[in-house]
């Protein structure tokens, strides 16, 4: 009660210029509501191109038919602005099955940026436990894992619930935290894979993390010399395990053929528009997510739905005629799966000098699905007023509360890494982390489109009122 009362005071105190403009609200969600483009492009990136892997053909193809989409709306400058990122790759082929001492098809993917099998590989499984390896694994199927029994078997808290404990959710609390060990030397896996790589092995299964089918599957290039890879379901390597334990004869057989891309001289492509504006045309207020996913699923979880979102509030925002003081930029980034490569690429080629002080705010949209409940504020109690009354007339439409922790992992970080406000909104997360992150049961069903239609109004509202303020957002402290 009090906290709601503190949002009314500031939503009634703010000054003309910050004041919400609620007949404008009412426009952007009648237009999100009763004239929704979301399905058509959601289902275009998802049911007619389907994963999106960084620097692929279906990634160029998505971000082309986002461009032409974008202008279509009348908004300007839609562009494709490339950046160097290395080889696409697509799998044509994958074939892992046991056939003795009985035949099954088992359930697995090629990691992302795999070679090739040198044609079919047939053969006993070798499961390699420590780091002493067998004397002879030239051409050899090789297990490198322990039975899987450390699972995902949790979601995230949901931080807009009323009974949520603060800093709860590690993984969305990570705050972009990179991987140590610099100067440590080599992990013990890391000298049993340097090994086996350099044993001559035909190709190493591993298991995934996940349970009942749910395959969790990424991936790196390896460059020359690298191993062909293929994560199994958890049920399957484990199947397998504990029949070599128990001596029962296996035999497995692997083709996994792909194919590697040079033609665009290692370039991917962000995506990016402009709603101009008025007197503060040159100040820049920015939202966006990421379009390339990963390459089991079709990615619209993470994150078909956050691209359609923030097109939609372009959309949206272009179509009732708002006439924002400020530029507002749309951004469609590649490379986030790899390590927010896009957006950092971007922030470095634009942000900084002049262009850094003319730039507001950015809000980008990733990790879980459905509704828009609220902010993270990344501890930032400066902007706790105005994202308050901006999401205020919201909680009708099924918003419920900012909260002032942070987030991480995700596109906004490369906006305050460099000391710019960036921002990612609270979703849905259920069935996220265990279920759809970055694994093969990340499709269409995971999503209602008609959420998606909230989405965008939010994203659309508060892109719109940080285009009207008199001041810039507040910059976060200075790392």
């Amino acid at each position: 009660m009090r906290r709601n009362l503190t949002s009314f005071l500031a939503f009634l105190t703010l000054a003309p210029a910050q004041t919400p403009d609620l007949a404008v609200f009412a426009k952007i969600r009648a237009e999100a509501t009763e004239h929704s483009q979301a399905a058509p492009v959601f289902d275009m990136f998802t049911i007619n191109i389907g994963p999106r892997l960084t620097a692929s053909p279906a990634h160029k193809r998505a971000a082309e038919y986002a461009r032409e989409r974008l202008a279509a709306y009348g908004l300007s400058n839609a562009r494709l602005e490339p950046w160097h990122f290395g080889r696409g790759w697509t799998l044509e082929k994958l074939t892992v099955e046991m056939i003795e001492p009985r035949y099954l098809p088992l359930i697995g993917y090629a990691d992302a940026w795999s070679p090739s099998t040198s044609g079919e590989i047939v053969g006993a499984p070798v499961w390699v436990q420590g780091e002493v390896l067998p004397p002879n694994l030239k051409g050899a199927i090789v297990m490198t894992d322990p039975v899987m029994t450390n699972f995902v078997r949790k979601d995230r808290p949901q931080p807009s619930d009323p009974d949520y404990v603060p800093m709860s959710a590690a993984y969305a609390t990570s705050v972009g935290a990179r991987a140590g060990g610099r100067g440590r030397g080599a992990s013990p896996a890391q000298r049993v894979a340097q090994s086996i790589r350099e044993s001559g092995a035909a190709v190493i299964l591993k298991p995934s993390r996940g349970e009942h089918g749910t395959v969790f599957v990424t991936g790196r290039d390896g460059g020359a010399g690298a191993i062909p890879t293929v994560t199994l379901s958890a049920e399957h390597y484990n199947m397998i395990a504990h029949m070599i334990e128990q001596k029962v004869p296996v035999k497995l057989r692997v083709n996994v053929q792909t194919k590697f891309y040079d033609s665009e001289n290692g370039n991917s492509y962000n995506v990016l528009a402009e709603l101009p504006g008025s007197d503060l045309r040159d100040e820049v207020v920015m939202i966006g997510g990421h379009l390339d996913s990963w390459h089991t699923g079709v990615g619209a979880t993470d994150n078909a739905d956050g691209a359609t979102t923030v097109m939609e509030a372009m959309r949206i925002l272009k179509a009732i005629s708002a006439r924002p003081r400020r530029t507002i930029r749309v951004a469609l980034w590649s490379g986030e799966e790899q390590g927010l490569l896009g957006s950092r690429a971007w922030v470095a080629q634009h942000l900084t000098g002049a262009e850094k002080e003319k730039f507001d705010v950015y809000f980008n949209i990733d990790n879980g699905s459905g509704p828009i409940y609220g902010w993270y504020l990344q501890n930032m109690e400066a902007v706790r007023p105005l994202f308050d009354a901006w999401l205020e007339p919201m909680k009708g439409f099924g918003a419920r509360r900012n909260i002032i922790e942070p987030v991480g992992s995700t596109d906004h970080i490369s906006f305050t890494d460099v000391g710019v406000p960036g921002f990612n909104p609270i979703q849905d997360y259920v069935n996220y982390d265990v279920r759809t992150h970055h694994t093969n049961e990340d499709t269409v069903d995971r999503v209602d489109v008609k959420e998606i239609r909230q989405a965008a109004a939010a994203m659309a509202w508060f892109a719109y009122n940080s285009a009207m303020t008199d001041a810039k957002i507040p910059r976060p402290a200075a790392k």
